[in-house]
């Protein structure tokens, strides 16, 4: 007689948590086990935080997360005010919609503190601006591009504003494929790549985090989904980056940071915020899997 288990789906379970340790550094040398690892608390059961980008204002941290109830199979963007000791002093939603919006890009820009939410459910890419820092945005534009854009992350380089993103389409597009766009302002109009996708690879095509400039090279973090979505990040050097051509090659996985267990099936967002990096790590929790609850997983995951 063959004996088999019946594999038991589900569902992912994020933890948001922060390092004292400037991005570049993590991507040089990994998470340090003697750099300090500040956790946010856990969400309790069928919630989770996800997507950590942040802004210092005041001598204070403003981390800007993805806040995901199960129950409401829906996506806000919320706000969490650390204090000098990096615990929560106050906390809002500042950015609801009728659709799911996750990974909330905030950065700052031409004298203004912009955020650039995935919300590919719209069908559309929107631009918002801080009409009032932090809790107020309001949109400015809808960026025009080759598909409603997943994880979209912009950075400047050489004379032009550039986008990353993952196109919507089967979930192996969603997760293996890198498309870039560009622009001479951030409002856009904005032209895609002429060689999208411009990247084909599970292990490191879509974007996770912020990218940044060193030694004239853009780097990227990236996701590695060839386990499980959101299972690692990597770090993708840009060799080449002009209106015509794209080149790159991608580092090896990082570790997870010191403290990650029981969150230790993924690693999917690795943001920069000045000295301290902010990032998020996944189990997987089988107790919230029933066959009625299937459609309950989020919406991008």
């Amino acid at each position: 007689m063959t004996s088999w288990r019946l594999k038991i789906p589900g569902r992912d379970i994020w933890r948001v948590g922060l390092v004292e340790t400037p991005i570049a550094e993590i991507a040089r040398r990994g998470f340090s086990p003697d750099a300090p690892v500040h956790w946010l608390p856990e969400e309790g059961r069928r919630k989770f935080l996800a997507d950590p980008f942040g802004v210092w204002r005041d001598g204070r941290l403003h981390l800007f997360v993805e806040a995901y109830d199960y129950r409401t199979r829906h996506g806000v963007i919320e706000l969490i005010e650390l204090g000098a000791d990096f615990t929560p002093v106050r906390r809002s939603v500042v950015l609801r919609e009728p659709w799911h919006l996750s990974y909330p890009q905030v950065f700052e820009a031409d004298g203004e503190t912009w955020m650039l939410p995935e919300a590919y459910r719209s069908g559309a890419l929107t631009l918002y601006r801080a009409a009032a820092f932090p809790e107020v945005w309001e949109p400015v534009v809808r960026l025009e591009l080759d598909t409603p854009a997943i994880d979209a992350t912009p950075f400047h380089y050489d004379g032009l504003w550039w986008l990353a993103y993952s196109p919507t389409g089967p979930q192996r597009w969603k997760q293996g494929r890198l498309h870039f766009a560009f622009a001479e302002r951030l409002t856009g109009p904005w032209r895609t790549h002429p060689g999208n996708p411009v990247r084909n690879d599970l292990a490191s095509s879509r974007p996770g985090g912020t990218a940044w400039i060193e030694d004239g090279l853009p780097r990227l973090p990236v996701q590695d989904c060839t386990r499980t979505y959101g299972g690692g990040i990597r770090l993708l050097t840009i060799l080449r980056l002009d209106t015509e051509r794209f080149e790159a090659e991608a580092a090896a996985s990082l570790s997870l940071p010191p403290g990650a267990t029981p969150y230790s099936q993924g690693l999917h967002t690795l943001s920069a915020c000045g000295p301290v990096t902010l990032f998020d790590v996944k189990r997987i929790d089988r107790s919230l899997w029933t066959p009625r609850r299937l459609k309950g997983a989020p919406i991008n995951r």
